[in-house]
Formats: structure tokens, sequence, C-alpha cells
């Protein structure tokens, strides 16, 4: 009764503070670039976690990670200086003045801009929103006097221009969040620790002052916006006139088996071109070295130089587990031995369209069958780079978004109804394509994103639920395309199970084994979408 008495109150006394701001965001300096640490403690994590930010600890180390898209700093200069600055934060939230009092249970409700002390251990379950009311500097801190517990599902939800990066929690006690709760804000727990659960998101940082960091299987990444630095990644290199070759190799027989379409020139500037269909190419076949393919081999030995020569800001330290659904933003990335990419591998630019990658493989690089590069948040496959030490193997259905720059190695294989979205270039080695899809994304008279990158053509079909139990639904987004989509279901060994035309705007598909499937979405011959399925009966 107490509880729901207070509510109550700060109900009210919210609503005639609406036309106000009152609190200001702490200065996080350096831990701001951190998503996962401790100043003294171990950073833990259990099963695979997608984490986008620094990871550290002060006095402890970080262990059971995967590739992180962020640099591990284990006592060393940077983790004493985020230690710091994680201290003054603290001390900045710890004193700032408080608005209103709140009863120690938050969720089901909206709240607006300001600063809420609740005044014992507190939980949270549901949803709880937090109204920016147009504002996008809107502040949110939420003193917690002892710890800070979450329900399972438990859901920050923001609306009317709030961000994550101007939410703020500060505990002094155990922060613990249960599987698949949505935390959204920068999360500082005073001596103690942080343990997040399977399924968790967190939109923000998870910073201990003294107490371990835990988690197991989440998904964690540091907040956009408030100041902080837009990526852009690094300069992209000038193409010269490799821009105009989807398929070159400098010094090495060019061949293709099956029908094989290219949006750009095809050739070699060593040996044949041969087994290509000319009226399935938009632009030059160039069957054997001439003026165009020896300045080509010239322009791509300088290409190689800038990308191979460029500064890496973030090393992934696992090369083999590559993939798995792995999200990067704009750096330039090294994988230091032979790199096994399995599934997905998220590109996000956060926005920033003119956003460039670069992944730099000091090894041979092999895919997994459907294995796919996603372009998400404006990414766009022409400022997608890839250099690679080594032969490439991309197999079976696979989505390829970027120029490939592969230096003394085959291009052995790029097998059947791969979609490459960009260019497969060789300084020395022999390149085969098996009835393949390739398309230059920009350069050479081309301007745009052909209408098969996955970039576009994700939104084509939507399939749900996934995973499944007894039926899988899959709705048609454009009601135009109707009995010209082909959707094919695949199971894990590459059998083709189904083969449908999609002719009503939702179609279910039942009766399939538990297990892993995969579907390719076709269209006018052109694979224009693709993922996996997964039942669970």
């Amino acid at each position: 009764m107490k509880n729901k008495l207070l509510h109550i109150i700060t109900a009210v006394v919210l609503l005639s503070f609406t036309d106000k701001i009152f609190a200001q965001a702490p200065n996080l300096g350096t831990a701001a670039s951190f998503v996962l640490f401790s100043s003294n403690g171990a950073v833990t994590n259990t099963s695979t976690s997608h984490v986008t930010g620094n990871v550290g600890t002060n006095n402890g180390s970080s262990t059971g990670f995967g590739n992180v898209d962020g640099v591990m700093h284990d006592g060393d200069g940077a983790s004493a200086q985020c230690k710091a600055d994680l201290l003054i934060a603290y001390g900045q939230l710890n004193n700032v003045t408080s608005n209103f009092a709140h009863a120690p249970s938050l969720g089901s409700e909206t709240l607006v801009p300001g600063v809420y002390t609740l005044s014992s251990a507190s939980t949270m379950n549901g949803e709880l929103i937090l109204n920016g009311q147009n504002n996008s500097n809107a502040v949110f801190i939420f003193k917690i006097a002892g710890s800070f517990s979450t329900a399972a599902n438990s859901k920050v939800k923001l609306i009317n221009g709030a961000l994550a990066c101007n939410v703020f929690w500060k505990a002094e006690g155990l922060v613990s969040m249960a599987t698949h709760t949505t935390m959204r804000g920068t999360v500082v727990a005073n001596n103690a620790a942080i343990q997040m659960g399977i399924g968790d998101t967190l939109e923000g940082r998870a910073l201990s002052t003294t107490g371990s960091v835990t988690m197991n299987g989440i998904m964690a990444y540091i907040p956009i916006g408030c100041g902080s630095p837009v990526l852009t990644g690094p300069a992209a290199p000038a193409l010269g006139t490799t821009a105009c070759y989807a398929i070159f190799s400098a010094s090495g027989a060019v061949s293709n088996s099956g029908i094989t379409h290219v949006t750009g020139d095809v050739g070699t500037n060593v040996g044949l071109t041969t087994g290509f269909d000319t009226s399935l190419v938009t632009g030059k076949v160039h069957p054997i070295p001439d003026a165009s393919t020896a300045q080509c081999a010239a322009d791509l030995h300088n290409v190689y130089l800038y990308l191979n020569t460029l500064p890496v800001d973030i090393k992934l330290l696992y090369p083999a587990q590559f993939g798995n659904n792995l999200v990067l933003t704009p750096h330039t990335y090294l994988l230091d031995a032979a790199t096994v990419f399995t599934d997905t591998v998220f590109l996000n630019a956060e926005g920033n369209t003119d956003a460039v990658f670069v992944i730099k493989i000091n090894g041979a690089l092999s895919t997994s069958t459907y294995s796919t590069v996603a372009l998400v948040n404006g990414a766009q496959s022409k400022n997608v780079y890839w250099k690679v030490e080594g032969a490439v193997n991309i197999n079976n259905y696979s989505v390829f978004n970027g120029t490939l720059v592969v230096n003394n190695g085959a291009l052995g294989a790029i097998n059947t109804g791969v979609v490459l979205n960009g260019r497969a270039l060789t300084t020395t080695g022999a390149l085969t394509t098996t009835a393949i899809t390739a398309a230059i994304q920009s350069g050479c008279g081309v301007t745009g994103i052909t209408s098969y990158d996955l970039d576009k053509a994700v939104d084509a079909v939507s399939l749900y639920p996934n995973p499944f139990t007894t039926s899988v639904n899959v709705m048609l987004k454009d009601v135009s395309t109707l009995n010209s989509v082909e959707l094919r279901l695949y199971d894990i060994t590459g059998a083709e199970i189904r083969n449908t035309t999609i002719t009503k705007q939702v179609t279910t598909f039942d009766n399939l084994p538990s297990g892993i499937y995969f579907y390719r979405a076709i269209s006018n011959n052109k694979q224009i979408q693709s993922g996996k399925l997964v039942s669970i009966q």
C-alpha cells in the first residue's frame, strides 16, 4: 500500500514539472569508451556474448571472451586512467541533487527527466518508459541506496528523444539483471559486482568501482550520441581502374563454370579468362591481357600497399571464430591468422553512410555455407574492404559485401549461389567462380547499390517466429512482387527440401522437424535475401 501511494505521489509531482530538465550528465572521461569495466575485480564472460566497446579491469583479468569489437585493457595505462575517471564520475552521480523520491520498485510506469532517489535496495519489473519530452539533452539519473535487480524480461524503453547515453544508474550494492533484460544507460555499481544473464541486452555500460563484472550470452554496446565521436573508419583506398573490375587477377587464370551474372569487367593480366557468357556480363570480358588489365594490375598493387600499411584500430583475437553474429563498427580490424568465417558478421555504420570498414586478415579466409556479411544502419558495400594474405574460399550461397583484395593467394573458389556485392581481386593466383552473382557497387559509372544487395533486400520477406515450434510464416513485404519471389529451403547438409513460389502475402511452412534450416529468396534468377531458421519442436 505504501509503495502504491508513493508511486501516485511521484506521478503527481512529475506532471507538475514536465517542462523542465533537472539533471546534468556526469563526465565519464575515458570510461566512456568502455562497455564493461571493473576498477578492481575480474571481468568474466560465459557462452557467446556480442560486445561493442572496450573491455577490461585495472586489477584482475578479463576471461572467456571471443572476438570483441573493442580493445581489451587489463592492468595497463588505459585501465588505470579509466579507474581514475570512473571514480570522478561516481562522485558526480553520488553528489547530484535529487528531484524526485521514488519507491524501491521500478517498472510499468513512465518517467520524465530528472534525478530519482531510491532509498533502499530496489528492483525493476516490466517496462520502464523514459520520456525525453522531445529533448535529446534530457538526462535521467537513478541513485539507488542499495542493490539493484531486474526481473526476467524487464525492459527500459526510451521515447520522445530520450537517449541511452543520457541515462545513468548508480547503485550502492550488487547489480543483477535477470535473463532477457533490456537495460539502457550507464550502470555504475559502487563496491559491488555486476551480473548479467542469458539474453540480456545492454545499450550503455556496466562499470564497477570494486567488484567483478560477469555475463552469460549477452549483447552489450556503448551508446552513441551525447557528443560521442562519429565513427568514420579509415580513408578508403584510391581504386583507380580496379573500380571497373568485379573479378580480376593480376597474375593467374580467371575461369567460370555455370550461369554467372556479373556487373563490371572481368579479366587477368597474366593468363586467360574463360567460361563467362558475355551476354550475362554488364561490362567487358577481357579474354587475354591488354592495356586495361595492365593498368588494373598496377592500380591493384597500390590498393594492396595502402590497405597493408593501414594502422590497425582493433585486433580480433580469435580468427577461427570470426562471424557467429559478431557486430563490427567502422574501424580497421586485424585477424592475425587464417580465418574461418561462420554464419554472419554485421557491419554497423551507426547511421553514417560514408563510414569505411577495413578487415585485414594475415592468412587464408574460408566461409561456411550461407555465410553473410550483413550491412546495417547505413553501411554500404562500396565502403567495405577485405585484405587477405592467402587463399580465399567463399562457400555456397553466401552473401559477401565489399572489395576483396587477396595477396599472393588464389581466390580458389567463389562457389554456387554466392552473391558478391563488390569485387574479387587478387595480386597473384587463379580465380574461379561457379554460378554466382557479382556486381561492383560504385565507380566506373556505377553510382548506386544494386537491387540485390543485402542492405537493400533484407526487407524483401519476413520470416517469423524464429526460432519456431510447429510452423513458420513467410510474409512478403511488397505485394507487387507476388508470384515473382521463390523461396527455397535447405537442411543443414545443403539439400533442398522446399521450393515454393510465393503467391500470397503470408505463406506458412509447417511439419519441419527440429533442426537448423537455411533459406534463399530468389527473384528474377537473383538471390535477394538469405538467412537461417531454427526449429525447436
